[in-house]
């Protein structure tokens, strides 16, 4: 094994990653400013994988030698513009939006679990304690609903 090469290739290498990823994050942060706040919400599962999409675009921009600056920020521009018409699109049809966007599940009801909602969401009571404990509650007993929201976080409503 080569322990030379994999600790440090060539100089060239750390000012192309220094140069292209400067780049690159300077295009990824005009693009987000000029795209608005929804782009990154992380409102709902969709806006999640985009943000995630993003994050590894710009990952492979800056690290893999292969992927030119100009193909790189097109990728970018790409992932946003899309995003941008999705959001755009769901904020005007409400059936476009229903089929992008996940439904919040009630999982606690008065003190009740719902345990049907629970196995289809995938959710152990162990998880409903933790979240009614981070809510600054004691037992689901005092739980007048509990709801996975779209965007994966726990929403807890006392009676």
């Amino acid at each position: 094994m080569d322990w030379q090469n994999m600790l440090f290739q060539n100089l060239s290498g750390i000012v192309r990653t220094i140069i292209v990823g400067s780049l690159a994050y300077a295009a990824l942060v005009l693009f987000l400013r000029i795209s608005g706040k929804r782009t990154l919400a992380k409102l709902n599962a969709f806006d999640l994988v985009v943000t995630v999409a993003l994050g590894s675009t710009l990952s492979a921009i800056i690290l893999q030698k292969n992927i030119a600056l100009a193909e790189g920020v097109t990728a970018l521009a790409l992932l946003i513009l899309l995003q941008f018409a999705v959001t755009f699109l769901s904020v005007r049809s409400v059936r476009f939006a229903e089929a992008i966007r996940s439904e919040p599940s009630l999982l606690v009801l008065d003190g009740e679990l719902c345990k049907r909602a629970m196995q289809r969401e995938r959710i152990t009571k162990g998880e409903l304690d933790s979240a009614i404990r981070a809510a600054g509650g004691e037992d689901v007993g005092e739980v007048r609903s509990l709801i996975l929201e779209s965007d994966g976080t726990l929403s807890v409503i006392f009676k």
